[in-house]
């Protein structure tokens, strides 16, 4: 195994244009290698009872304490982990339950975790191990299922949306964005009207069309049609789902609670953005739960076609290999095998769908192509039960992911191959000391692989924020273009594989 924590490497930084000036020096028989086909070996293990972890429901990965090892917050149980040989509850740290997610809102290099179920609560990290309620207003989300911390107008400082769910033909809750003022304040900067109110559940975001500013995609259910909000920079947010090709696929029109009509799409529930296909930009895994009938979207792969075509998606999801199953629910991306390109875990909400057949969450391979194989068995993740619960994070620092799903934690046992991690740091001024935003690319040969530092995927999980690249059998140095929020970019070279890379924000000129 290969630990390689806290081990930096010194880099050189200037502006650039776009990825035609990133270039990898590599044998063409690297580039390969890497492409070559991914060892089919067994490679999860569950750990939960070893590691003492019993967490269920939704799960978030951050490193709270500092010590360079990946923590979990599941279930509303706080979690220690212990030098990647067990997870100690902290039940004494000022945290009083619910769903939450990390993010350092006031730049103190600490994450702190916004719990955005029920009336809501945040909590600032103090830095001994323990966390100080802040004051915040009571959510009007009632009972939100996701939230993402964001920094909507670029002034360094983490902003909130969190969205809104119902009470089933009773009522449906706003969405909501919360706007940092520093001081540990927060003022509500807008919310959805009364006539344009949706069932939304996960939510997640990524700079979609590369300006500089964080959109985001909500996944709403009730067969609505989903949000792709898109950032202008300054804090206005405009839905561009059904111009882009991300709302869903429109049928008949009808009326919901509210008086809200709109067109038959998908019961959507915890969609995940990251880049597919390995062309340096952000796609969309659309998480549709879907009855038998054809008129409900089923679940859907959408292709960011980039700046000739302003940013718009196009489905790829005929042919891809995705078997329908009826109650699937939240997704995670992540390279579990480190071949360079971002795998599915998919999962399920029934145990048991109509017609009685069984439903179990699911582990695609990515093929490349748009080409995906259920390796589900083969790698260790057979008929688990029923979850929301989807969030990766190298939990052991051997440079491979590792699953958090059912209440369980897989420890990730493949054959090893090269990576690379890094751990991206804004200056708090300019940039938010956590970096959400911010997209880094690597690129080799003709792939462009792509991380984004993001704080949601699925139905409220939480992947670690430490950016992880499958590298396969390529062994020579790397070099990254990093394009931090507010579009400034910084090309970083000379990262040896195989190693933790911390890299720091410099302000632009």
């Amino acid at each position: 195994m290969l630990h390689n924590m806290n081990r930096s490497t010194k880099y050189r930084s200037r502006d650039v244009t776009h990825m035609q000036a990133l270039t990898v020096k590599t044998s063409a028989m690297a580039v390969i290698a890497l492409m070559g086909a991914t060892d089919t070996s067994a490679a999860f293990r569950d750990v939960s009872e070893a590691f003492g972890f019993a967490g269920g429901s939704k799960a978030a990965f951050a490193d709270y304490d500092g010590d360079g090892w990946v923590d979990v917050y599941a279930g509303g149980k706080l979690y220690r982990n212990d030098n990647g040989k067990r997870f100690i509850q902290v039940k004494d740290a000022g945290l009083s339950g619910g769903e939450g997610i990390w993010g350092d809102y006031d730049n103190d290099g600490r994450p702190d975790l916004f719990d955005y179920s029920g009336s809501g609560a945040l909590y600032r990290n103090i830095g001994d191990g323990s966390f100080k309620q802040v004051k915040f207003d009571k959510l009007p989300t009632v009972n939100s299922r996701g939230a993402v911390w964001l920094d909507i107008d670029n002034d360094g400082r983490l902003d909130l949306y969190v969205g809104g769910y119902e009470v089933w033909q009773k009522a449906v809750h706003p969405d909501v964005i919360y706007r940092n003022t520093g001081d540990h304040k927060f003022v509500e900067h807008w919310r959805s009207a009364d006539n344009a109110r949706y069932s939304a559940r996960g939510v997640t975001s990524g700079d979609f069309d590369e300006d500089g500013d964080t959109d985001v995609f909500v996944s709403n259910y009730r067969l609505q049609p989903n949000f792709l909000w898109r950032n202008d920079g300054r804090g206005k947010f405009q839905n561009a789902a059904k111009t882009h090709g991300a709302a869903g696929i429109p049928n008949q029109t009808i009326t919901y609670t509210g008086g809200i009509r709109y067109p038959i799409c998908g019961h959507t529930i915890g969609s995940a953005i990251g880049d597919l296909d390995d062309d340096g930009h952000l796609d969309i895994f659309v998480a549709n739960f879907s009855h038998p009938p054809a008129n409900q979207d089923r679940p859907e792969f959408l292709r960011n076609r980039g700046p000739k075509h302003d940013y718009k998606f196009e489905g790829r999801s005929v042919g891809a290999g995705l078997a329908w199953q009826e109650s699937f629910a939240s997704a995670a991306l992540g390279d579990y095998d480190n071949d360079g390109d971002l795998d599915l875990y998919f999962t399920t909400v029934y145990a048991v769908g109509s017609g009685s057949i069984r439903n179990y969450p699911v582990l695609y391979r990515n093929d490349g192509g748009w080409k995906f194989t259920n390796v589900t068995a083969d790698q260790g993740l057979a008929k688990l039960g029923p979850t929301y619960q989807a969030a990766w994070a190298d939990i052991d620092n051997d440079g491979d992911l590792d699953l958090c799903t059912n209440g369980k934690l897989f420890l990730n046992e493949a054959p090893p191959r090269n990576w690379i991690k890094l751990v991206l740091e804004g200056d708090g001024k300019q940039v938010n000391r956590s970096a959400i935003g911010a997209t880094v690319r690597l690129k080799i040969g003709e792939r462009v692989i792509t991380r984004h530092v993001e704080t949601g995927t699925g139905e409220g999980n939480q992947n670690d924020i430490t950016l992880h690249f499958g590298l396969g059998d390529l062994e020579s140095d790397v070099t990254v273009e990093i394009a931090w929020p507010g579009k400034v970019a910084q090309r970083v070279t000379g990262l040896k594989v195989n190693r933790l890379h911390r890299i720091k924000f410099e302000r632009s000129p």
